[in-house]
This record gives structure tokens, C-alpha cells and sequence, in this order.
């Protein structure tokens, strides 16, 4: 079968590297690269440190509105499509990208594949929402990773083509921790952090760096901690801290972004993580590190339970409050499957006949 994916953004390259190791041991695949996100330490240190295989194309879309961004993909692929017909186009989670690769396929009648079908933050005024509601209804393959994710989706009257597979996440993280182990003594030493005496934090999300008054109380947030604080951050964000006048505290290691083989050690040795990205919460949870959301909801409710992961918003009080708590007493659940995800989607697209998924199907 030949299979086109495509990514754009840094979570889409992990869960690729893991799909694309499975597809290709016997089928083809074309792998898209939109561009959206196109900086080396965004991007291409993603591919290297995952053993990603080149894309294929680059659609070169870089930055826009949101808009500008989904029309210049749609457009770019469409031609794309017609010339490779795939038997099914691949998208991950919820950018631009992703709703972008389904309208395409999906306006060319090709069956599209979601992975990481079915999270809801149910705010609509979140652009990641936007695009996994419509992506969700557009696919015909749903790959759910929860539980939680199949009853959000059967809510909306979705039970055709919904399997429930596992996280990709979840995956790479095992895939990748013993290359973790050996190299973070030296990834902590080059930070100048020691083991559990430093907090990790990372902010890209648009409800917090587009309001300066957002942005302003996370910054005040992380100079009350008591402890360093390593601070990655998003172009965006450091153009937006600039752009606020952020005055960071002392205890504020701020620095490019960084590879996933280096964000996995900093996250499994912090005292706790503070986040707004989706994908860290679930390595933290994985990792079983305290972890803080900078936002008011999570697509991701699993996390919260037994206290690993806590909802804080904007407010440097709860914030502190959420970062110093004592660890749970509870070990996380096993929520996210069993780090087999990429083999289940395989084996249920080979399955399927060409006329679309088989029955709806749930995998532990």
C-alpha cells in the first residue's frame, strides 16, 4: 500500500517516527513536510534525533495566520495528492497541517487517517480545537489513544472507523528513554542543573503569549519559584516576552529550543514541569513527574488523576502553589496504552478493505 503523511509541527514528528518505522518494514510512504514549523531546532533536530527518514516534499508554507497558512497547504498538497494517489493520507494530532492534509484528501476522496482522534478541550476559541473537531469529522480512520477519546467521540455520533490504538507519545518516550539515560548526566551538566533541584517550563500556546497581561503573570509565575527554572523558548513566545516588556526573574534559564532526546531528560529529572503544550503534560505523566498546565482545561484528563498533572491558568499564586505540592501517592495510570500504537494502526490499515475501515473496532 502506499501511504502519504503529513507533518508540520514538533509533537507530529515524534508520533511519525514511530508510525513510519512500522509502515515502511512493508509499505511506501510519502512523507509531507508542510513546513510550518521550518527552524532547525523546531524541526530538522526532531528528524535526527528520532531517525525520521527525510521528507520527501516541503511545501515551504512557514509562518502566516492561521488562515493564510491552512489555504497555502491545501493548496500546495493538492497537486501533491493527484500525483501520488495515495490509498490514504496520514495526519497527526490538531495544526494547521493536520486539518489542511484532511480537507485535501478529503476533497479528493481519499480516506484520511487521524492519530490522536478524539481529544476535546470543548473551547472552541483554541485554534487546535477548531482543527481536530473538523479533522475528526472528516477522517475515516479514527486512532484513538483513550478511552476518553473513543466516548468524546461517540458523543459527537462517531463510532464508525473509531480503534482504540494507544499514544505514538507513549511510544517514542520508551522507544527513546535508555538513549536518554546514558546522555542526560551530560545534558544536565551542560545546563548547569542538578537532578530534581530545578523546574522545567515551556509556554507557546496562543492564549498565552498573545495577551501581554498572560504572558506577563506566567513570567512572574516562574521568578517566584524557589528553585532555577529552564525556560526553552518558541519564537513566538520570545518575540511576544519582548514585544510585553517581561521583565524574567534571576532564576530564569532562558534558551533555545531544544531536541527531543534533551527535553526528555530535563522533563524526567525536574523538580516539576510547568506547560501549555499537550504533549509535555503526557511525557511527565509517563515520566511520573509533578507536572503544572498553564491553561484552564486539558484535552487530556487522564493526567489529572491522583494529582500528577494539576490545572493552575495564569494565576502566579496557584501557579507556585501547584509547583511546590508534595508528589502524589499514587503511581500514574496506564492510561495510554501499552507502547504498541504504531503496530495496532498498521495492522487495522491492512485490514481495512479498500473501501474503508472494517467494522468499528476497540483495541485496548
Amino acid at each position: 500500500m502506499r501511504f502519504l503523511t503529513v507533518v508540520g509541527a514538533r509533537p507530529q514528528f515524534v508520533k511519525a517516527a514511530m508510525l513510519s518505522r512500522e509502515l515502511r518494514q512493508r509499505h511506501e510512504e510519502v512523507l509531507v513536510h508542510t513546513g510550518q514549523h521550518y527552524d532547525d531546532l523546531l524541526s530538522d533536530i526532531f528528524f535526527r534525533d528520532l531517525h525520521l527518514p527525510a521528507p520527501d516534499l516541503n511545501l515551504g508554507v512557514g509562518s502566516a495566520s492561521h488562515a493564510v497558512q491552512t489555504a497555502r497547504i491545501l493548496e500546495r498538497l493538492e497537486g501533491v495528492l493527484q500525483e501520488q494517489r495515495p490509498d490514504c493520507v496520514i495526519v497527526f494530532g490538531d495544526t494547521n497541517s493536520t486539518l489542511a492534509g484532511a480537507l485535501a484528501a478529503a476533497k479528493l476522496g481519499l480516506p484520511v487517517a487521524h492519530v490522536e482522534a478524539g481529544l476535546r478541550s470543548y473551547d472552541r476559541s483554541m485554534p487546535e480545537e477548531v482543527n481536530r473537531v473538523v479533522t475528526d469529522h472528516l477522517s475515516t480512520y479514527l486512532f484513538a489513544p483513550t478511552a476518553t477519546a473513543v466516548a468524546c467521540l461517540a458523543a459527537e455520533g462517531i463510532t464508525e472507523g473509531v480503534h482504540r490504538v494507544g499514544d505514538l507519545m507513549y511510544d517514542a518516550l520508551l522507544a527513546t528513554l535508555p538513549l536518554v539515560e546514558r546522555r542526560e548526566e551530560e545534558l544536565l551538566r551542560a545546563r548547569g542543573v542538578e537532578r530534581g533541584a530545578y523546574y522545567l517550563a515551556t509556554i507557546h500556546r496562543q492564549a498565552n503569549t498573545d495577551d501581554h497581561g498572560v504572558l506577563r503573570r506566567l513570567f512572574q509565575a516562574l521568578s517566584f519559584l524557589d528553585l532555577p527554572v529552564v525556560l526553552p523558548l518558541h519564537p513566538r513566545t520570545l518575540a511576544a516576552a519582548r514585544e510585553a516588556a517581561v521583565l524574567p526573574g534571576d532564576n530564569l534559564r532562558i534558551s533555545e529550543p531544544v531536541g527531543y532526546i534533551e527535553m526528555l531528560a530535563l522533563e524526567r529529572n525536574a523538580r516539576a514541569v510547568l506547560t501549555d503544550s499537550g504533549g509535555v503534560q503526557r511525557e511527565a505523566y509517563f515520566l511520573e513527574v509533578p507536572c503544572v498546565t498553564l491553561r484552564e482545561e486539558t484535552e487530556w484528563p487522564e493526567t489529572l488523576k491522583s494529582g500528577w498533572n494539576v490545572l493552575a491558568g495564569s494565576d502566579p499564586a496557584r501557579i507556585v502553589a501547584a509547583a511546590r505540592r508534595p508528589l502524589p501517592l499514587e503511581a500514574p495510570e496506564r492510561a495510554f496504552g501499552d507502547g504498541r500504537a504504531a503496530a495496532r494502526i498498521v495492522e487495522i490499515l491492512e485490514r481495512a478493505s479498500p473501501d474503508g475501515p472494517n467494522a468499528s473496532s476497540h483495541h485496548a
